[in-house]
């Protein structure tokens, strides 16, 4: 049975490969693409594994399994990425170990990033994420600010102490206009994102596709995309 390691490696490279064609296909450099892989559900040796396989650049959604992991990999030179919706009460924990929040969607989030990134000393990068499918200040199915609402959330991250916004992420939407339309719905996001630069040019990030739909993301412009299953596998369920 092959191992492990040589699995992840050989998946990562059709990983690299598909990123790579995608950024030809483009007329894009490679280098202007991050590959985040997404760790959630899987174990800290799997982290490590990866790590040593080159990848710089982890993301987990839960905080009760990415905190204990971080821990268990926080010799590594990693930067850990949070992309799941984010309580206000795991904030806290979140902070102590995520150089990028890439799910801030609301007031009373970036209120609680910034006391706990002021507590910490420290400065947390924040991605804004979009909701697609979301009608006029609603919130998406998966959380994020309706579009009309991304410029003064952004105001309000800048204006936080602690905080820096950095740029925007979205999941291709599963109802409205884009379902089913990844290739649109970032070229969207990629609008928007131009739209954000007008008053923050340092919000250059623009975090977009996964596993399934990364060449669309690439193709609209995208700088980092969020891949799991492509690398690791299929998902364990979680009980």
């Amino acid at each position: 049975m092959t191992d492990r390691r040589t699995q992840l490696a050989d998946n990562l490279a059709r990983v690299e490969e598909r990123i790579s064609a995608a950024c030809a296909a483009a007329g894009r450099e490679r280098e202007e693409v991050t590959l985040i892989v997404v760790t959630k559900t899987y174990p800290a040796s799997d982290v490590r594994l990866l790590s040593e396989l080159g990848v710089r650049h982890v993301a987990e959604n839960r905080d009760q399994d990415a905190a204990p992991k971080a821990a268990e990999c926080s010799d590594l030179p990693l930067t850990w990425h949070f992309v799941g919706q984010l309580q206000t009460n795991k904030v806290r924990s979140v902070v102590n170990y995520a150089g990028l929040v890439h799910s801030v969607d609301r007031s009373r989030l970036v209120t609680a990033l910034s006391a706990a990134a002021v507590r910490a000393g420290r400065e947390l990068d924040c991605l804004i994420q979009v909701a697609l499918d979301a009608e006029s200040g609603a919130r998406g199915e998966r959380g994020g600010v309706a579009p009309d609402g991304v410029l003064d959330l952004a105001d309000e991250i800048a204006a936080a102490e602690g905080l820096r916004p950095v740029g925007l992420m979205t999941v291709a939407p599963l109802t409205g206009p884009f379902a089913d339309r990844p290739r649109a719905a970032f070229g969207r996001l990629m609008e928007i994102a131009t739209d954000l630069r007008a008053t923050h040019p340092a919000a250059n990030m623009v975090s977009a596709g996964m596993s399934a739909d990364l060449e669309d993301a690439v193709a609209a412009g995208a700088t980092h995309v969020r891949v799991g299953s492509a690398v690791l596998g299929v998902r364990p369920r979680l009980g």
